[in-house]
């Protein structure tokens, strides 16, 4: 009977010490049921993370999201980008005010061109019609045109022919057009050489419609003015010359046309229009005056009285 009744205590006694410690678990206060949670999400954070903390990991390779060295480089490069920046605005503002001033310049240049030609064209022609064409004087020195090989030159045009000019022999046989341009050129001048100016202007013509880009069109229209000054026109020679220059400043005898335009308007008793040529002359060559007008020029210029 004892027996019996020990062995339901003895069940009962050993249920009883086996949950107090759930009890005892259960009744944890808050902070150390924290504490538990975290030391188990630490755990698990050394599984899964074993290189550190997530936000320690993060971004590239090992490298942290962001460091002050990587914030520091960032400012740096802003910096420099605005300098850049600046310094480009900067360079825009003086190139556009430099272009301004260009523009300006080339329009001024452009008017003061256009003035020196008007003033030589007017005084040509007021020359023209309010003075007589009066005969060369006989100790007056006319230079003839060096035959020298000319250099390169833009194509010239055509200029129109001057119909003024009565025959005075039978006009020259024409030129072959296998004789190119040189020999035609060549034709003309020996003609103006033999004072048949009359002949040469109608050869040199010939050879200017013949041959409209040829590196010798402005050596004939040169000759053709001349060929008008020599036979006592100076004012259809002074629209010749004057032409000449106009059509091609850069042509080979526009530096000529512009010497011979002077003796045309000094033989038309215009010696302040004659000072002009000559100024242009000096002003837009300089130093690149042929040295057969350069030597010219003192006399020319003291028979003009030229300040």
């Amino acid at each position: 009977m004892r027996f019996r009744l020990a062995l339901p205590l003895a069940l009962t006694g050993a249920i009883v010490l086996a949950t107090t410690p759930i009890q005892a678990q259960r009744q944890q206060t808050p902070e150390q049921r924290i504490g538990r949670l975290e030391r188990q999400v630490r755990q698990v954070q050394r599984q899964v993370f074993p290189k550190g903390q997530p936000a320690d990991t993060a971004g590239f390779s090992d490298d942290p999201a962001a460091t002050q060295a990587s914030v520091v480089a960032l400012s740096g490069r802003l910096d420099a980008i605005e300098r850049q920046m600046a310094e480009i605005v900067r360079a825009s503002e003086e190139n556009g005010n430099r272009l301004s001033v260009m523009e300006a310049e080339v329009a001024r240049l452009r008017a003061e061109q256009d003035r020196r030609f008007r003033a030589l064209e007017n005084g040509a022609v007021a020359a023209g019609s309010g003075s007589g064409e009066a005969a060369a004087p006989a100790d007056e020195f006319v230079a003839p045109t060096p035959r020298t090989t000319p250099q390169d030159g833009p194509p010239p045009a055509p200029q129109p022919r001057y119909e003024n000019a009565a025959p005075a022999t039978p006009p020259p046989a024409a030129i072959p057009a296998a004789a190119g341009d040189e020999a035609a050129y060549d034709a003309g001048f020996r003609l103006w050489e033999a004072k048949r100016y009359d002949d040469a202007i109608r050869s040199l013509n010939a050879m200017i419609a013949q041959y409209p880009n040829s590196r010798r069109v402005s050596w004939a229209q040169n000759l053709i003015g001349r060929s008008l000054l020599d036979k006592g026109q100076p004012r259809a020679a002074a629209e010749a010359l004057l032409a000449n220059y106009r059509r091609d400043p850069k042509g080979e005898r526009a530096q000529d046309s512009l010497y011979y335009l002077g003796q045309s308007l000094m033989r038309l008793n215009q010696a302040s229009q004659a000072c002009k040529a000559y100024a242009e002359l000096e002003e837009v060559y300089g130093s690149n005056v042929r040295p057969q007008l350069k030597s010219l020029l003192p006399a020319a210029k003291s028979q003009a009285k030229c300040s």
